[in-house]
């Protein structure tokens, strides 16, 4: 009897597949699909982020809010 092989199917952050190395703090389409309607960053398990970029990205959103980019509320 043939053994089947189980196909493991890698999931990788969106910055990682498009081989984004700085998040910027001046893209807020990008930024806004990263927080809720509370305006409350995601966790990394939620929103797919390596720990590279969830720190990059909640540096950036750190910085918007400061420049009133993102509200804070």
């Amino acid at each position: 009897m043939a053994k089947k092989k189980k196909i493991r199917r890698t999931t990788r952050c969106r910055f990682c597949r498009e081989e984004i190395d700085k998040v910027d703090y001046k893209d807020l389409d990008m930024l806004r699909k990263l927080l809720s309607r509370e305006a409350r960053m995601f966790s990394r398990k939620r929103s797919g982020n390596c720990s590279r970029h969830q720190r990059m990205v909640k540096r950036a959103i750190k910085q918007a809010r400061y420049m009133s980019l993102l509200p804070y509320v």
